[in-house]
């Protein structure tokens, strides 16, 4: 941030300036950069595209790894389920009929139920210190695995294991808001989700590697859970005490920088930065008939999201290879999938849109899916192979851009990590959907699941475009009304509190 002691004549426009907490004035000049002055009108500091740069890359250096590094152990963590499976656990836990299904399932229940309430104590408490309390705990039901000997054994801690996972993504996702303006958040937030996706291919190598021990004293799937659940354990203490409570607070950075961050997130994310919790002024997020049309999508995006986390496995198997190359077989399209969401995410940064890309990532799954059901996979393997790919192109980047999208129509941070903390578990809990649509009865080519994937996969589509087409419809009135175009980076977020019944508000889409 460069300072500047020259006296200012008057502020470039009423509708660019803003007043922050410290008394101190600030405005957006005709060239998009934020100046901050005193209310005499002489200039404090100038928040310089410059400086905003060393500033990001040092969040993304130091912020964004870490970050990545704990997903990765959450994913593996809720997936591993699936590997194990392939080699030997309902066998020896003594799994009949639907048992598999179910223990899915559970996980889903309590993952919805204590994920609103987890959030709201990250936001009270910091992210930074309930992140690692839920890596943790979720690494230690991880680890407990290995001395379950029975169906209610997995059953009991795949529950806990759901509540302490419950609200690790949407505090993420609150987390880096403070940290990056919207339009820098969607790549720095795939690039964290990618993890996932990596995840889900280190599993698979993992699990290769770990079938390969030969063990008279446990089963080799077990020696999956003890390294995983151990691994977890160990980063959730280096996590806690490394992650820094907000960006205008963090050690790592020089006072004009905290400084830098702060004014950053005054302008371009939140209403009041580090804003203490308000539970009545919070929840007024659901008056917001957008909001509810967002859970919708979320739902939609659930069934094809977990349908491919959960059971890409026992799609990939129809393919005719042994348990061993089937889970090493599932490494390509989750790395496709993670190179898929990146693309997308950049591209939505750079163009500033986001609707269209989570259209498109729809209309992969759709395809996808449609693809496997339609042919003859023994004769046309490579054909259903890349219809794997295509189904976690289309699972990844919807995810991430969906919640991108209506955190940055989003200035009230208790407002943000409410939706937020509600949507995203909403979508996990169509786990319960996706285990109970794949059947045992219907495997080897499970048409009815997929068809049903499908079919969510074709209406969040249609309900994608319709709320984008809203927003687009929705700005041009407000312009018309005014007599003017006001674009969304023209307007601090400090003025939009309230959100679309903001005179000034435009949305992001």
């Amino acid at each position: 941030m460069e300072s500047d002691k020259r006296s200012q004549e008057s502020p470039a426009s009423d509708d660019r300036q803003l007043t922050t907490e410290d008394g101190k004035a600030m405005e957006i000049n005709d060239k998009g950069v934020p100046i901050v002055t005193t209310v005499d009108g002489s200039t404090l500091a100038i928040i310089s595209p410059g400086a905003e740069r060393a500033l990001t890359r040092k969040f993304d250096l130091r912020i964004l790894p870490v970050l990545a590094i704990m997903y990765l152990f959450n994913s593996l963590d809720k997936s591993n389920l699936g590997n194990a499976k392939t080699h030997g656990l309902e066998k020896t836990l003594g799994l009949k009929g639907h048992d598999y299904n179910t223990i899915l399932s559970v996980f889903f229940v309590p993952y919805v139920l204590t994920a609103p309430f987890l959030g709201i104590l990250g936001k009270q408490y910091g992210p930074n210190r309930v992140l690692p309390l839920m890596m943790f705990t979720f690494g230690c039901c991880t680890l407990l695995v290995t001395a379950a000997k029975n169906f209610a054994g997995v059953m009991t801690l795949r529950w806990f294991l759901g509540m302490s996972e419950s609200a690790f993504f949407p505090l993420v996702i609150y987390y880096q808001t403070t940290f990056y303006r919207r339009g820098e958040l969607a790549r720095r937030l795939a690039i964290f989700y990618a993890a996932q996706s990596i995840a889900s291919a280190f599993g698979g190598l993992l699990a290769f590697g770990v079938f390969q021990i030969k063990s008279d004293t446990l089963a080799e799937w077990r020696y999956l859970f003890i390294i995983e659940g151990c691994c977890t354990i160990l980063f959730s203490f280096f996590a806690f005490f490394y992650l820094p409570q907000s960006a205008s607070t963090a050690k790592f950075l020089s006072p004009e920088e905290k400084e830098l961050a702060y004014y950053r997130m005054q302008v371009d994310s939140s209403s009041v930065v580090n804003e203490k919790f308000n539970f009545r002024e919070s929840f007024k997020i659901f008056k917001e008939w957008t909001s509810w049309l967002i859970l919708a999508i979320e739902i939609c995006l659930g069934v094809p999201l977990q349908s491919v986390q959960l059971f890409l496995p026992q799609i990939v198997a129809r393919l005719g290879y042994n348990a061993v190359k089937t889970n090493l077989y599932t490494v390509a399209p989750n790395i496709s999938g993670a190179v898929m969401l990146l693309v997308l995410a950049f591209a939505s940064d750079y163009t500033r849109w986001r609707f269209p890309f989570v259209a498109l990532g729809f209309l992969f799954t759709f395809l996808g899916m449609i693809i496997y059901v339609g042919i003859d996979v023994k004769h046309q393997l490579n054909v259903a192979y890349f219809a794997c790919f295509m189904m976690t192109w289309g699972t990844s980047a919807p995810s991430v851009l969906l919640d991108v999208w209506y955190n940055n129509n989003i200035a009230h941070e208790g407002r943000r990590v409410v939706l937020t903390s509600i949507g995203v578990p909403l979508a996990n809990l169509m786990g319960v959907v996706s285990s109970n649509i794949f059947q045992n009865k219907d495997a080897p080519k499970y048409i009815p699941a997929l068809a049903t994937t499908a079919a969510f996969g074709a209406t969040g589509l249609a309900l994608t475009l319709l709320l984008g087409a809203f927003m687009i419809f929705d700005n041009a009135r407000r312009n018309k009304k005014v007599g003017r175009t006001i674009k969304v980076k023209d307007i601090p977020t400090e003025r939009l509190r309230e959100g679309p019944r903001a005179e000034e508000f435009r949305w992001f889409y």
